[in-house]
């Protein structure tokens, strides 16, 4: 029996409990999977509730993907040069491996039939979620990569941090009110909560005037997953443009957080149907 969960804050919109219950099923072992909420001034109290209580692993989400990098043992190349952690197995010293397999779930979504090798992306944001974007992008042969962000000098830490990890890469860090030109992006990707259920749905992270300046063949990636159809994402149906939601990342990233717990692939499709379901209930 595996006792599973998912810490972070708020966690009202998360589909993650429905899915891995899928998941389980599907390779036919017993679990649970327990929504945990957990405000970052409790992180430390969560992670000693977890070693005692049995916990075989648990999935970090916004706002604790980073710190809770001060709580792990040991972590993976995906964790590592991430710089984040979304996925951690409780090892049976009670010990903390972390891995991140958003990069997966970002990558597993990309548009096949989309050529992005050395082409030009953008990144609205530089939290968690964009760290996993950046090495997925880069992946998938994107050679420059702009960064958008409310506070360039904050979000120049994590920056410069891939500048070194990947030096023929180049980076470009700016500030999201002085957006600029977005015709030369091959793709741009929101890694945001601006646009989520329960947070700030009757909002885009930048205008439509904006994405109307895109050129045709351009994808837009949101990593919200609920509502399936952001704002952000209306705008560039409306303009024509490639639309991706962050259902089939979150769907991704899942299956391959359960593979890294229980040594066993989950169907992935059945998963799918299941957050559909709920999505659509």
């Amino acid at each position: 029996m595996y006792k599973l969960g998912l810490i972070g804050y708020p966690l009202g919109h998360s589909l993650s409990a429905i899915i891995q219950k899928a998941g389980f099923k599907s390779i036919g072992i017993e679990g649970t999977y327990e929504i945990l909420e957990t405000p970052p001034e409790d992180l430390v109290d969560r992670v000693k509730f977890l070693k005692v209580n049995g916990y075989n692993g648990f999935n970090v989400t916004i706002p604790l993907k980073v710190p809770i990098s001060l709580f792990l043992d040991e972590i993976d190349e995906t964790a590592n040069i991430a710089g984040c952690a979304n996925t951690i197995k409780i090892m049976e010293d009670k010990s903390f491996k972390g891995y991140n397999t958003d990069i997966y779930g970002f990558w597993a979504a990309l548009p096949k039939n989309k050529i992005l090798t050395g082409k030009r992306a953008g990144i609205i944001g530089t939290g968690g979620a964009s760290r996993a974007a950046t090495i997925g992008l880069i992946q998938a042969g994107i050679k420059e990569i702009d960064y958008f962000s409310r506070n360039i000098i904050n979000a120049s830490e994590m920056i410069n941090n891939m500048r070194k990890t990947f030096p023929d890469i180049q980076f470009n860090n700016y500030q999201i009110q002085m957006i600029r030109d977005l015709s030369e992006l091959a793709i741009l990707v929101n890694c945001t909560p601006v646009g989520m259920r329960g947070h700030s749905m009757d909002l885009a992270p930048i205008t439509k005037y904006d994405i109307e300046k895109m050129n045709k063949d351009a994808i837009v990636y949101d990593v919200i997953y609920n509502p399936t159809k952001t704002l952000l994402l209306k705008y560039a149906e409306e303009c024509g443009l490639t639309t991706v939601n962050g259902l089939d990342m979150l769907i991704n990233q899942g299956a391959k957080a359960l593979e890294i717990w229980t040594d066993k692939k989950p169907d992935v499709q059945t998963m799918k149907i299941a957050a559909l379901e709920a999505l659509q209930n």
